[in-house]
């Protein structure tokens, strides 16, 4: 901290995840293995879909930036994370923290975004298919891809534009692993009521909008198949279904964080964890698990690179 006409906060101090070394011991081991594993297998999916013509449908196309922003989400909290583990002093600089909030709602809403696109695809494909090569070709997959990393954006600097108007002069200490909105707002010395507000109506009441409307859509999806073939309707069950396992695993804990007043409650850093490094890591491999022709085109990829 430093002195002028007033003490102004240029770092603050993370309690992170627990006080037990033991347990700091175990989500360490258990966060690295994970990371370890399922990292390179985003890779290995954007990768597989990249290098395979016969991955050029717009669902796939998705599908990888899926895994990129995933994989770029999970490089936000999870390397310091680890690092801090074994720091006695967990600090991290103002800028850094800004920094940090930044991208974690930058890419975040980036990804709620794209969710409520592949909806969007797997509704035309389902719903329309005389018609959605028409509507899905790759003007408009990219017109979609730069409308999310905008309104990504957008979402985020609002963000940060409103925190970087509060004062901070101590304390300095957030009770939790990472930088985010409600920890970092409750340090700002001033009423901050009016501030929270805009937050959750922000991040809340977006989250909570795009959650009904992705469950309304794959609810009118499964209605619309029950005429189809057993084949058709297997198919397209199956892809709604992965995707309302994504939607409840990315929305689910966004909903706990964003959408109440920002107090504190004894669950907030265990839903934060899977929010922050589990689920992001997770997403794409579902996906990917339980499709036939990225399952197959992975395989087909991963041999011919072991014979050579």
């Amino acid at each position: 901290m430093e002195t002028q006409n007033s003490t102004v906060v240029t770092e603050f101090i993370l309690f992170g995840l627990t006080q037990s070394h033991d347990t700091q011991l175990l989500v360490f081991v258990l966060v690295l293995i994970f990371y370890l594993i399922i990292l390179p297998g985003n890779f290995l999916i954007i990768f597989t879909i990249r290098s395979d013509p016969g991955l050029n449908a717009p669902l796939y196309f998705f599908l990888g930036n899926l895994a990129f922003l995933d994989a770029s989400y999970s490089f936000i909290v999870a390397p310091r994370m680890l690092v801090d583990f074994f720091s006695e002093k967990k600090v991290i600089s103002y800028r850094c923290c800004i920094t940090q909030l930044f991208f974690l709602h930058f890419l975040g809403a980036g990804e709620m975004f794209l969710l409520v696109v592949m909806a969007f695809d797997r509704y035309t494909a389902i719903c329309r298919p005389l018609h959605y090569s028409t509507i899905m070709n790759s003007r408009v997959c990219y017109a979609f891809l730069l409308a999310l990393w905008v309104g990504g954006f957008a979402h985020s600097i609002v963000q940060v534009a409103l925190i970087l108007h509060l004062p901070f002069c101590g304390p300095n200490q957030l009770d939790n692993f990472f930088c985010d909105v409600p920890q970092v707002i409750k340090l700002a010395c001033t009423d901050t009521f009016v501030v929270e507000l805009l937050m959750v109506s922000n991040s809340g009441l977006l989250t909570v909008l795009c959650f009904l409307g992705l469950l309304s859509s794959y609810a009118i999806i499964l209605c619309r198949v029950q005429g189809q073939s057993s084949e058709g309707k297997k198919k397209a069950v199956s892809t709604c279904t992965t995707h309302i396992i994504i939607v409840f695993l990315m929305f689910g804990p966004a909903i706990f964080i964003y959408t109440r007043p920002f107090r504190a409650f004894p669950a907030d850093k265990v839903v934060a964890l899977f929010h922050t490094v589990i689920f992001p890591l997770m997403n794409p491999v579902i996906y990917t698990l339980r499709n036939q022709e990225v399952k197959a085109s992975m395989r087909k990829l991963l041999n011919q690179y072991v014979v050579c």
